[in-house]
């Protein structure tokens, strides 16, 4: 499609997300374009906050990419085999996490929380996350 150009058979889709879903990684997402709220076919994004002092579960997404954008807070996520490597975001930065790396976030504050805005290239919110268990990498 050119500049000025339209299709009629387009439609927008503006989600403002009233209600946390429940996810594996135990921290509330709040779920804004996915197949499910707006018909994607192959994009997802959420909110997710992560409370002060919380973490996620450790854990890993199969088969698709993961873009992450801090809006407040600082989050340090430990990652890799074991959990052994990290690294700390705050409010501006981006964080790139690619399929199969294990990972587990933490927020660094015990009183505020930290809020950010989640990308995935997988339009279901019923993402494919598995559990990861870091003692198993010794």
């Amino acid at each position: 499609m050119q500049d000025g150009s339209h299709d009629a058979g387009v439609t927008l889709a503006s989600v403002h997300p009233d209600r946390e879903i429940a996810t594996s990684q135990r921290l509330p997402y709040f779920v804004g374009i996915s197949a499910t709220t707006t018909g994607a076919k192959g994009l997802s994004m959420y909110l997710v906050i992560v409370p002060p002092g919380g973490h996620a579960e450790p854990h890993v997404h199969c088969g698709y990419e993961t873009g992450i954008y801090v809006l407040e807070g600082r989050v340090e996520t430990r990652y890799g085999p074991g959990l052994r490597q990290s690294v700390i975001t705050e409010a501006g930065d981006f964080l790139f996490i690619p399929p199969g790396v294990p990972h587990q976030p933490f927020n660094l504050s015990v009183t505020k929380p930290a809020r950010a805005i989640v990308a995935r290239n997988q339009p279901d919110e019923h993402e494919q996350v598995l559990p990861y268990d870091p003692t198993d990498e010794g």
